[in-house]
């Protein structure tokens, strides 16, 4: 049977808090998940958070009350708790109705295998949480084996870029890694390394991509990084008709992405 606390002062509660905090988040190897509709997605994978809170209105839900069985047959603990709880914990003032708290699954590059997908995105110093998000359900989408993060990134594991995922963090890969470490592995096998650049002469839809295509995308501010863009196979670039000299990197590697898949789908 599901526990109730109703006490902000509780220690679980504060403890739980501070995996908010990017520091908490790596001592404790967890991290937070709202919204039944994440966590549903999270179960059908395969993965269950440690700690299920949910609102007492909520307890009748049919989706809640599967999940809170289903997380403790599987040893973890599922808590009934008032609405301004999941606030704190959430960090919204208009909480979802659940709150997992997962351990979390990093990953290294010898983990991935390139031969399971012919389209992987990479990401060079991603700094929003919500482009991180937007990606990795571009992701998702394509079928992509994963998404590689180049250098200090906005961490995946953070509470605004799980809500973005909208699931897809627990259906897609995410690497963090090096580029000094990212190039050997990726010259190690098979691969096409397509970067996106308005210096580029090459429009999208006129190159061809080879299998596995690796798509990268530069920094939102600054762009792709002169010597990353010496080492991609193919430069390519998104005409701009209007004003804007760019788009969102979230939404030029949506573009990028589909464009690999339609001609991989012949």
């Amino acid at each position: 049977m599901p526990r109730e606390i109703t006490a902000f002062s509780n220690p679980l509660i504060k403890r739980v808090r501070e995996l908010r905090d990017k520091r908490h988040r790596r001592e404790q190897r967890q991290f937070l998940a709202e919204g039944l509709r994440i966590l549903t997605e999270a179960r059908d994978t395969g993965r269950l958070p440690r700690t299920l809170f949910y609102a007492a209105a909520s307890a009748d839900h049919p989706l809640v009350h599967a999940l809170s069985i289903d997380v403790e047959e599987a040893g973890g603990e599922s808590i009934q708790t008032t609405p301004d709880i999941l606030s704190k914990l959430s960090g919204k003032d208009n909480p979802q109705a659940v709150v997992g708290v997962y351990d979390d699954f990093p990953r290294s590059l010898e983990t991935l295998d390139r031969s399971k997908a012919d389209i992987w995105l990479v990401a060079e110093r991603l700094r929003d949480p919500g482009n991180l998000g937007t990606i990795l359900r571009t992701g998702d989408a394509v079928g992509a084996g994963g998404l590689i993060l180049i250098g200090e990134s906005v961490d995946p594991f953070s509470v605004e870029a799980v809500r973005a995922s909208m699931g897809a963090l627990f259906t897609v890969p995410v690497v963090q890694a090096e580029w000094s470490e990212f190039v050997p592995w990726l010259r190690g096998g098979p691969g096409q390394l397509v970067g996106l650049s308005l210096d580029a002469e090459s429009d999208y839809r006129a190159a061809r991509y080879a299998s596995p295509t690796f798509l990268l995308t530069g920094n939102e501010a600054q762009g792709m990084p002169a010597n990353y863009a010496a080492e991609c196979d193919l430069l390519v670039k998104i005409p701009m008709l209007g004003r804007a000299d760019s788009l969102n990197a979230a939404v030029a590697t949506a573009v990028m992405a589909y464009e690999v898949l339609a001609q991989q789908r012949g």
